[in-house]
Parts: structure tokens; C-alpha cells; sequence
């Protein structure tokens, strides 16, 4: 059982964990005739608590409980894999990225997501203002305007041939990009990091 967890625990490397998100898809469309995607969820969460006759939640949301229940298996996965299968090793991340990072101010690697911008401390700053709200509108945004998410779009969409869905999954990227190399020096120097 020892060895188990230990194996368990270990990244799995891409072409292990790939194919199997991959696989979901199929696996979706063949069980269910379902369709993959997380942001719809909080859709059928609004449906179901905020009865308010409000038009684009009135429709029958029970028919979509199978997605709520995926999305809490996602977090009930989620909770025991940090809290019981949390990899020992240190976070990989390349020299050049640390070195890039290092020149926004972000300097710690000990954990997924960078404690030098996501803590509870900085929720009320200027820096929790400009990452957690304004980018938390934008993300709900172009999830509503792009009519999913990236989960929907770019492994279910693409992957069932949808237009619409390389044509979002493309624009995701070029905003990632564009965050990346151009928006993110400037935006951090603007809330005094």
C-alpha cells in the first residue's frame, strides 16, 4: 500500500495524464451522450438556488446534476490530493521562468500557485483587487462571451470538431500571450509589486 501511494503521489508526466483527460471526452459522449466542460456548473448551481424567474436560468437544471456532481468529485479530488497525496519534491519550473518571474517580484516556488500573489492577506490590496476581482470578471466574461470555458472549448470542443471552439481556444492562447509577455510587467509595477 506504502509503494501505492508513493507511485500515486509523483507527477504523472504528460503523456500519462493527457491521454487520460482526453479520454474523458469519449468517455462523456459514449456513457451519457454528455459534453464536457466545468462553467456550466455554476450556471446549474444558479438555477437551482436563485428561483428567481430570471430567463437565463429558467430551464431544467436537474437534468444537468451529473455536472455538478462532477465538478464536487473535481474538488473532493482535489482536497485529497493536497492534503494526502501532496508531492513531496519541489516544484519544477525552468531557470529562464524563474529568472522572469523573479523580475515581477515573484520569487517563491514553494507551492502551485505563487504566495507572492495569492494569499489571504493580499485579498484586500491592490494587488488582490487587480488578480482576484478584476480578473475574476474577465474570466467569467470571456467564459460568457466565448460560451464556455477553456475545459469546454479546447479539450471538448476541439476535439468534437467545433469551429467556434478553435476559434476561442486560439483567442484564450492569444490573451495568455499577450498577458504574459506584454500586460503582466506593467500591471504588476501599477499595483506596486
Amino acid at each position: 500500500m506504502d509503494q501505492f501511494i508513493e507511485w500515486i503521489s509523483q507527477p504523472w508526466p504528460w503523456y500519462v495524464a493527457g491521454p487520460m483527460i482526453g479520454l474523458t471526452v469519449p468517455a462523456l459522449l459514449i456513457v451519457g451522450n454528455k459534453t464536457f466542460g466545468i462553467s456550466s456548473s455554476l450556471r446549474h448551481i444558479c438555477a437551482a438556488c436563485v428561483p428567481a424567474g430570471i430567463p437565463f436560468f429558467t430551464y431544467n437544471w436537474k437534468k444537468e446534476v451529473w455536472n455538478l456532481l462532477f465538478v464536487l468529485g473535481v474538488a473532493i479530488g482535489g482536497f485529497l490530493a493536497t492534503n494526502f497525496l501532496a508531492n513531496p519534491n519541489t516544484i519544477v519550473i525552468s531557470e529562464a521562468t524563474q529568472a522572469d518571474l523573479a523580475a515581477l517580484g515573484i520569487t517563491n516556488f514553494s507551492d502551485l500557485m505563487p504566495s507572492d500573489l495569492y494569499t489571504w492577506e493580499s485579498v484586500f490590496t491592490a494587488k488582490g483587487l487587480l488578480f482576484f476581482v478584476f480578473g475574476g470578471f474577465l474570466v467569467g466574461f470571456g467564459t460568457r462571451y466565448a460560451g464556455g470555458c477553456t475545459s469546454g472549448h479546447a479539450i471538448m470542443g476541439i476535439s468534437s470538431l467545433q469551429w467556434p471552439s478553435v476559434v476561442a481556444t486560439i483567442f484564450f492562447m492569444l490573451g495568455g500571450f499577450l498577458m504574459t509577455h506584454v500586460l503582466m510587467g506593467p500591471l504588476m509595477k501599477l499595483v506596486g509589486f
